[in-house]
């Protein structure tokens, strides 16, 4: 395999890692049974004129399975913690008492956990289409490779290699969403 099939392969697997990474992420958005401070992960606030991340501008924490408590780190910031969660869209609503905000999780009814599956599988399908989109790119570059003087049985070669990467990641994200919903589903 030439140097140039390799590196159309790497980089193909390094991207279809990063939407592996990227699913993850958009998985742990995804609510399944008690609090945790990475629900606010994702929140951006606007603080002293910039814009940051919700955890740089106070202490997340869960005292206990129902709860998050958000206790600002200059209290003055107060206000506009609570305008970025609420913007977030979260279905959250911080009860402000002065000096730290209460988000009370509301305990999931079968109909939440179904919407919440659903929301998973159209996360895992966009997840899905941009791993074909890196095949298809993949691929083209491929083609290129053939018209540049690289043997047709070689590009064939790296064609096949590209989708065997290309089913290695379906799988990947097929067994993650699978994961997610039983642990949606899990009362």
């Amino acid at each position: 395999m030439t140097d140039e099939s390799q590196f159309i392969l790497d980089e193909s697997s390094e991207n279809m890692d990063n939407t592996i990474t990227h699913l993850e992420r958009e998985f742990q958005k995804i609510r399944a049974s008690k609090a945790s401070p990475s629900m606010l992960n994702g929140v951006m606030v606007e603080y002293y004129g910039a814009v940051v991340p919700i955890e740089q501008t106070a202490n997340i924490n869960t005292p206990d399975p129902r709860q998050i408590v958000v206790q600002p780190f200059d209290k003055s910031s107060i206000h506009a913690i609570e305008k970025a969660i609420m913007a977030a869209n979260l279905g959250f609503n911080p009860m402000n008492e002065g000096e730290i905000l209460r988000i009370n999780v509301p305990a999931l009814t079968e109909e939440r956990r179904r919407d919440l599956v659903k929301r998973a599988k159209t996360t895992a399908e966009d997840a899905k289409v941009g791993v074909r989109n890196i095949r298809r790119n993949a691929n083209d570059d491929a083609k290129k490779l053939e018209k540049s003087g690289i043997p047709e049985d070689e590009v064939k070669l790296l064609i096949e290699k590209i989708q065997e990467l290309t089913n290695k990641y379906i799988q990947k994200i097929d067994k993650l969403t699978e994961i997610k919903e039983s642990d949606i589903l899990t009362v």
